[in-house]
């Protein structure tokens, strides 16, 4: 049931396609698109506003004048004022402002799957917002959403079971500051993810963060970190998929491709397809598990099949939600609920990001 909203309310609020429960909650404005009378209404509406992020688990503010990385933010404030700005990821991300960024400046031929914002460190984001200041083509660039909990109910029983029983292994390697690699799968130089080029001041935050460091050669940084596959609400308590194995799992390229694809078939996604299929059969003989830029094991080292991963894969595209962005669109995020990704596209497109 819905929480009566405490001021008379100045815009239209429905579910995506007037479907009830479905994500996202779509707020839009009507007579008067200024986002100064939006932030107002959101902190006089506090609790509402935050019952709906719990129960749709994403809302999207539509038809408003947000034209500037300020605008944003003041919007972000009005539901959560404690934003942050250390970023424990992998995407490469520029600085519009201190607590704003680029959503990620990986090329756009490279789909982002489906995941929860730093699942993997010791304090993930509890939300999550997005801006869209330039929208991507027609049937491109999209930032798809699900709802975890519901992925969750969805997984193969015994697949979840060896997953459960097996936990999950985090591995990563970031390169060196300053070097340059010709490596589609290389993560950037690991100074850019803690800001920092001093050894000791990166142990310390890994020992935050749960993170075990080894130096590699050539000044290379690996990360290895464990994680359960399930957690729970901090509000509801419900169990949720909350982890990075469709993200980091080496076959996640091939994956998303084979499927993105099957969603938009054309002559380019059908040849990202298979030369990602070969180059994760690469990769597989020319490396280790240790090696590689980006994989998850279980615990114990023993690798997940591919099949398991391809199974959870599956539930996730079942519930993926994929809205098209219009310029103006700040989406809201539950991070300990819904995921978040992004389709390929090719062209403009400028989406930014903040986090609480």
């Amino acid at each position: 049931m819905q929480a009566a909203i405490a001021i008379e309310c100045p815009y239209q609020i429905e579910p995506l396609d007037g479907v009830e429960g479905s994500l996202p909650l779509i707020i839009r404005a009507t007579d008067d698109p200024d986002p100064g009378r939006l932030c107002l209404w959101l902190r006089m509406n506090e609790s509402w506003v935050h019952e709906q992020l719990v129960e749709y688990g994403a809302l999207l503010f539509r038809d408003f004048d947000i034209e500037n990385a300020a605008d944003f933010e003041r919007v972000a404030r009005a539901i959560d004022d404690e934003l942050k700005n250390d970023y424990m990821g992998t995407s490469p991300r520029d600085a519009r402002s201190e607590y704003v960024f680029s959503a990620s400046e990986l090329p756009g031929y490279y789909p982002i799957p489906q995941h929860c914002e730093m699942s993997f460190t010791a304090d993930p984001p509890r939300r999550l917002f997005f801006c869209c200041f330039e929208e991507p083509a027609r049937d491109s660039g999209e930032t798809p959403l699900a709802d975890f909990r519901r992925v969750l109910q969805d997984i193969d029983r015994d697949v979840l079971e060896r997953l459960y029983e097996g936990g999950l292994r985090i591995i990563r390697n970031y390169g060196a500051p300053g070097r340059k690699s010709f490596d589609l799968w290389q993560l950037k130089p690991w100074d850019e993810m803690f800001a920092t080029t001093d050894p000791a001041a990166v142990e310390k935050r890994c020992r935050q963060e749960g993170f075990e460091p080894t130096w590699t050669g050539g000044g290379g940084l690996r990360l290895v970190s464990t994680q359960p596959v399930v957690r729970k609400h901090p509000v509801t308590g419900e169990p949720v998929w909350f982890n990075h194995l469709t993200t980091f799992h080496l076959s996640a390229a091939f994956g998303e491709y084979r499927r993105i694809f099957k969603l938009r078939s054309s002559l380019r996604y059908w040849a990202l397809w298979r030369f990602a299929r070969f180059m994760v059969w690469a990769r597989r003989h020319l490396h280790s598990a240790d090696e590689q830029a980006m994989h998850v094991t279980y615990e114990d080292g023993r690798e997940i099949s591919d099949v398991d991963v391809e199974a959870v894969r599956e539930a996730v595209w079942r519930h993926m939600v994929i809205t098209p962005w219009q310029r103006g669109d700040v989406l809201a995020i539950e991070n300990f609920s819904v995921s978040h990704g992004r389709l390929p596209y090719a062209g403009c497109r400028d989406i930014a990001v903040c986090w609480a």
